[in-house]
């Protein structure tokens, strides 16, 4: 019993010395949380903004116009600038946490005061996907619970270091983190400066390897692993190559393409991008340009 006392006053400290870091973003009907990481700037999830501008909420009820500074939708991460009136900056984590690190969590959803809980880590180096599909490598999965809108808030250590940004729910108790590593200093820092990321994207919806087999065999082609294209966005990299719907991408620089990664992964070069697509049982090679 007196061991749990104490864990319960460490986690009402960390909940004092943090709490008022974490802010709430958006509204009741949509948004997340988000820490203050320097004067004026609050990291958050990407998902959790709908425009450029934004309304916080502080841990003492204040409310400010927020405005976004840089945005990586791919990469989930945020950088909103706010006048923070002395809301303290959580430090970064010097250690990535181990399996078995004990953590809190928080966030502050709808604005409505911060929540904390307590968890454990789970698991290191897991992977989610972005908003737009992309791969995120690298989580910190723990499980301390979560409420929705608590997406953007911290899992810091016992010492109230941030160790990474809560951005993904598993279910079954399990929710994913960002990483507060090296890489996450720099893509916060690059953020800050309004430096946001550009990816190449070809401007088309995709359907998986297995249903492009499924509707090949239904119409009497041979099966082919690729992803089949369902729609191709107006103007796009895509159209102006000229890939169309139906067209199932089989390659793309030079290697085979099965999954979504195997696109992601060769859209990341530079340069003219030459994929090949099937049509019907015809096979042909466009290029995108840069």
């Amino acid at each position: 019993m007196t061991s749990l006392a104490e864990l319960g006053r460490e986690i009402g400290g960390i909940a004092e010395r943090v709490g008022p870091s974490v802010v709430g973003i958006g509204n009741r009907w949509r948004g997340g949380s988000g820490v203050v990481i320097g004067e004026n700037r609050i990291l958050t999830n990407a998902h959790n903004l709908h425009g450029d501008e934004v309304t916080i909420t502080f841990a003492d009820g204040r409310s400010a116009d927020a405005k976004a500074l840089g945005v990586d939708t791919d990469g989930d991460l945020a950088i909103l600038e706010a006048p923070t009136d002395g809301a303290a900056a959580l430090e970064l984590g010097a250690d990535a946490p181990g399996v078995g690190a004990p953590v809190v969590a928080l966030g502050n959803p709808n604005g409505h005061g911060p929540r904390v809980t307590f968890g454990f880590v789970s698991g290191t180096g897991r992977s989610f996907r972005g908003p737009r599909g992309r791969r995120v490598a690298g989580a910190v999965e723990h499980t301390a619970p979560l409420m929705p809108g608590s997406s953007g808030g911290p899992v810091v250590d016992l010492d109230g270091k941030l160790l990474g940004i809560n951005t993904n729910r598993l279910g079954n108790g399990f929710y994913l983190a960002i990483a507060a590593d090296e890489t996450l200093r720099e893509r916060i820092s690059a953020l800050g400066r309004g430096e946001t990321p550009t990816r190449r994207r070809l401007g088309v919806g995709l359907a998986p390897s297995h249903v492009a087999r499924q509707l090949r065999r239904a119409v009497g082609l041979d099966e082919r692993d690729g992803l089949l294209v369902r729609e191709v966005e107006d103007d796009s990299p895509a159209a102006k190559a000229g890939i169309a719907e139906g067209d199932l991408i089989v390659a793309a620089g030079g290697r085979a393409i099965e999954s979504a990664d195997d696109l992601f992964e060769a859209l990341g070069g530079s340069g003219p991008l030459e994929i090949t697509v099937v049509r019907g049982a015809e096979e042909k090679t466009v290029t995108v340009a840069e």
